[in-house]
């Protein structure tokens, strides 16, 4: 038997040891409200993720109804009726025609890789895993960290980097849990085709993200979401009624039906319009960081909703995802100070200028625009 004095002496090596860390990584300093805050709020955009995965896997599975593209529309449309209704009714340079005028070609093509990023997601499921979606569909992060790294200018520590790779092993603990339950992984008709179209679809959300960095914090959060609600709106409708007429055409639509496409477009309206402001309170890998945990969340209302088998791995996973939010936030990420960022913001994508900060240095990550997707296939 171990002396009470032995164990006492290993408890405070123990305590000095956690006492180390915190001291080195500043977290004292760092735990503050604003990263309560953050935290709250990444949690609720989770939430709201959460909220149109369900969504869409009840319209899949109890009413045959796969069309991610009709869910995207009825959100880019409500969009559009908000925020472009919002710029109408401006002057100025923020005025809609103005707008238009000077930059409706740069938010063209922002509205179509935000279009293609949501539904080259959704669409993978139709050819691979459950399991290669999530692994893959975390290719955002270090995506989002390379752009905003060569167009951004942000820097990082390497106490970032260990972050990031401890929420990655939360996200792989998770995966794992999911194949050692059994749970419904999909029949995985063309693997490397569905891998592709998540790996592309991770690259469009990055660059769609990097584009609402700079639009949010050198311009507004409704001029973002005005032009992206109206081209995007543009896009989808064309490619709505090119690939899923025929799905739409054999919905039997009944008040439950209405009420899962209201859910989903309420919880996907809801994503896009605090995403922002999730934005210019935290840096981007942060909220993309916080947001991995929109899976689990999934799970754990799906134990009740889809008897889901519970698994003690998943509170793992979801403490270390926890653990590196905080251990990324412990330490800001450094900006580059440009003169620039005294002036007025230009007219334009071009030049792009980081605001610099305390907690805002970089990229939103999923994913700004992502829809998490139903863990069914066709």
């Amino acid at each position: 038997m171990e002396s009470s004095e032995g164990i006492s002496q290993r408890s405070n090596t123990i305590k000095n040891f956690f006492s180390n860390v915190i001291e080195k990584a500043k977290l004292r300093e760092c735990l503050t409200w604003n990263l309560l805050k953050i935290f709250l709020l990444g949690q609720g955009l989770s939430m709201l993720l959460c909220g149109t995965a369900i969504s869409s896997q009840y319209l899949a599975d109890d009413f045959a109804v796969n069309t991610p593209m009709l869910q995207g529309f009825v959100n880019y449309l409500l969009l559009f009726l908000v925020y472009t209704g919002i710029l109408a009714f401006r002057q100025g340079n923020e005025a809609l025609v103005q707008i238009l005028k000077t930059k409706w070609w740069k938010y063209l093509l922002l509205g179509l890789i935000d279009v293609e990023a949501n539904y080259m997601v959704v669409k993978a499921y139709q050819y691979t895993t459950l399991t290669s979606v999530q692994l893959l569909d975390c290719f955002v992060i270090p995506v989002v960290m390379l752009l905003s790294w060569l167009i951004l200018h942000s820097r990082y520590k390497a106490i970032h980097f260990v972050a990031v790779l401890m929420c990655l092993l939360g996200v792989g603990i998770m995966v794992c849990a999911d194949f050692l339950s059994s749970r419904h992984q999909g029949i995985g008709i063309n693997k490397l085709l569905g891998d592709l179209l998540v790996l592309g679809g991770a690259i469009f959300y990055g660059i769609s993200n990097v584009c609402e960095e700079f639009v949010v914090k050198n311009f507004s959060r409704e001029e973002f979401l005005g032009m992206l609600g109206l081209f995007a709106t543009l896009f989808s409708v064309i490619q709505l009624g090119i690939l899923e007429h025929n799905e739409i055409a054999n919905i039997n639509w009944n008040w439950q039906v209405v009420l899962l496409f209201t859910s989903f477009a309420v919880c996907m309206f809801g994503w896009y319009s605090f995403l922002p402001v999730v934005i210019k309170l935290s840096n981007a890998t942060s909220v993309n960081l916080a947001i991995l945990t929109a899976d689990l969340y999934s799970f754990f209302f799906g134990i009740f909703l889809f008897h889901y088998k519970f698994s003690v791995l998943y509170i793992l996973a979801f403490v270390l995802i926890m653990v590196g939010f905080i251990l990324y936030n412990s330490t800001p990420s450094h900006t580059t100070e440009l003169q620039s960022q005294q002036q007025a913001a230009p007219q334009g994508f071009n030049n792009p200028v980081p605001v610099n900060d305390d907690n805002t240095q970089e990229v939103s990550s999923h994913s700004a625009s992502r829809n998490l997707p139903m863990e069914t296939t066709n």
